[in-house]
């Protein structure tokens, strides 16, 4: 069996009063690609910064390969072997393209070095005519490049992509879908999420569906693109 590189047990989590997640089970195993999805507002992103560390649970345990880590610091849980590419991306303006690929480098937990630099810009050739331009210089879609190139750069074991494709041409967005794959073949465990369910479910292993903070469906994502009135129900699509 496949191990559990990060998992969520009976998660609560709340903002001051406002009870977000309730009992969400979660778990991601090693090479699997799991879509995330739910509606706008149904715990999606307090799950995955809850995990991440950025938001501490009210009760219920996270485990990364097996070891406690809930409510750690996130740049720990970081050094797991987790990499986050966050919804807003997350760059740095006032670096380079080049600077902002270099600066996080560092080989994976187990020392291999599968994504390197030249690797990075081969998979983003758009990124390598841009080298020496700022950050905050570059389009939606080529920072949405930079973030998750940056993210390949720590050789992670599991890359969490928050709102994939948010605001972006469709054109860059078929563009992001292909490099999502290629990262997919590559064995990185991967967790997606975005609107495109669709495009989610056909890439995905697996499909996880959070209703008000609680999981409705746990399943083989062909499963779930196969059920019309599941879709409908839970996804309004």
């Amino acid at each position: 069996m496949a191990e559990t590189l990060l998992q969520a047990t009976e998660l609560h989590t709340y903002y001051g009063l406002s009870h977000i997640l309730r009992g969400v089970n979660f778990a991601v195993k090693r090479g699997e690609t799991i879509g995330l999805m739910g509606r706008n507002g149904m715990g999606k992103t307090t799950l995955l910064r809850s995990m991440l560390g950025h938001v501490k649970p009210r009760s219920g345990a996270v485990q990364v390969r097996g070891k406690t880590m809930t409510g750690a610091a996130p740049f720990l849980v970081a050094r797991q072997g987790i990499a986050y590419v966050p919804e807003g991306r997350g760059i740095f303006p006032n670096l380079t393209v080049k600077e902002n690929l270099l600066m996080p480098a560092r080989p994976g937990l187990d020392g291999r070095r599968e994504w390197t630099y030249d690797r990075v810009l081969s998979t983003f050739p758009r990124l390598a005519e841009r080298l020496g331009n700022g950050g905050g210089r570059l389009s939606g879609g080529e920072q949405q490049m930079l973030t998750i190139g940056r993210a390949l750069m720590t050789n992670p074991d599991v890359l969490i992509l928050d709102e994939a494709t948010e605001g972006l041409a469709p054109l860059i967005a078929r563009e992001i879908w292909r490099i999502i794959s290629e990262i997919r073949a590559s064995g990185i465990a991967t967790i997606i999420v975005d609107k495109n369910y669709r495009a989610v479910a056909g890439i995905a292993d697996r499909a996880v569906v959070l209703v008000k903070g609680q999981v409705v469906f746990d399943d083989a994502a062909q499963n779930l693109v196969g059920s019309r009135e599941t879709m409908q129900q839970h996804l309004g699509v």
